[in-house]
């Protein structure tokens, strides 16, 4: 396409998280929303009013049915990610899909061959990893320069009441794929893969300690990576003080990041071990330019892909990475085992479906 002419992005679904793409785009200065589709179309004329007045469509093969559309983003539920993304790519699109990407990683394997046999890119929105800050130590980690990585905390520990779950598709398998671990978590878990690399074993548990939903409530696993890091991850939807967080303590010094939705320089620490010359650890800061974490970051540079017809950026690619981890979080509290990548790929059922039994606490 030439430079002068914007890549024309469509939305799905038009409720919350559709402003942020929406906002995204519009910051791009080689994009531009052309059209919007929601079956309920009073909601969709609403946001196409507040978002420049784009072409409003009522389904999805609607708007395919129109052309001239370059990337398809998705922010419907995640029961419908799937046959949408698939849809779209075979219609020649490339697709933005926001998390959790499908309900299982049969889906999410089929969305991917789906981009792979048109030639088409495939981005899911893991905004964690956008950001100066992120992109440092992901340096500082992969040179070396901070030593060894060893041992690792990740949590997730978010509120929602019981009024979040009463949304008819919350909470159930069938229609959220999975718990908070998967709806959630994945976002931290994603950062954490993102900083340390391929994972080797996962023990994991479920647990429902308050919340009606057929799924877990909360979740914990330890992760062991292959870099030979050890991490304990925890997930929970019933946590009234809010945070993200990641530590990571490596031969010669602690990484932190606590944030809740987005991160920029002032929630990242790196604390140098006793033994580390102050000069040493000078050279470690933080750059100068910030810029702080968020969808902006990432369509800017999925879009730039799209356009030179490159592979995809590092903070954009790899989508199974971290639903892997989540996956194998659930197969080991479904089987009882440690699971490994090649036992995972071996769990028929959880690569189906993340259905899982849930150690249930409640009281009453």
């Amino acid at each position: 396409m030439p430079e002068s002419i914007p890549l024309r992005a469509a939305i799905i679904g038009t409720g919350a998280i559709a402003n942020a793409h929406a906002a995204a785009i519009a910051a791009t200065p080689d994009a531009e929303l052309v059209a919007v589709a929601d079956r309920e179309l009073a909601p969709a004329q609403a946001f196409a009013e507040r978002w420049g007045g784009p072409a409003v469509f009522g389904s999805l093969d609607a708007l395919l049915e129109r052309g001239g559309i370059d990337v398809l983003h998705i922010c419907t539920p995640p029961v419908a990610h799937a046959d949408q993304a698939i849809a779209a790519l075979d219609a020649g699109l490339h697709v933005v899909c926001e998390k959790p990407a499908a309900l299982s990683l049969d889906e999410l394997d089929a969305m991917t061959a789906a981009a792979e046999r048109n030639d088409r890119r495939f981005a899911v929105v893991f905004q964690q990893r956008t950001g100066s800050a992120a992109a440092h130590v992901r340096r500082l980690l992969d040179s070396g320069a901070l030593g060894r990585p060893l041992v690792a905390t990740c949590q997730t520990l978010w509120y929602r009441d019981p009024a979040y779950f009463a949304v008819p598709w919350r909470g159930k398998w069938a229609t959220e794929g999975g718990g908070p671990t998967l709806g959630h978590g994945i976002h931290q878990i994603d950062l954490l893969a993102w900083l340390l690399g391929d994972w080797a074993s996962v023990q994991g548990q479920l647990w429902r300690l308050d919340r009606e939903t057929q799924t877990e409530d909360v979740s914990t696993a330890v992760v062991a990576f292959a870099n030979g890091t050890v991490a304990s991850v925890i997930t929970s939807a019933v946590s009234p003080r809010e945070t993200s967080s990641i530590r990571i303590d490596t031969e010669l010094a602690t990484v932190t990041v606590d944030h809740l939705y987005g991160h920029g320089h002032d929630n990242w620490r790196i604390t140098p071990a006793p033994h580390v010359d102050a000069e040493v650890a000078a050279g470690w800061a933080l750059p100068e330019l910030e810029e702080p974490s968020g969808h902006d970051a990432l369509i800017r540079d999925i879009y730039a892909a799209v356009r030179a017809g490159d592979p995809l950026p590092s903070t954009a690619s790899d989508p199974a990475r971290s639903f892997e981890l989540v996956t194998a979080i659930y197969s080991s509290a479904a089987q009882g085992v440690t699971v490994t990548p090649e036992t995972l790929r071996a769990d028929v059922d959880r690569r189906r479906s993340l259905e899982s039994p849930v150690t249930d606490l409640r009281r009453g």
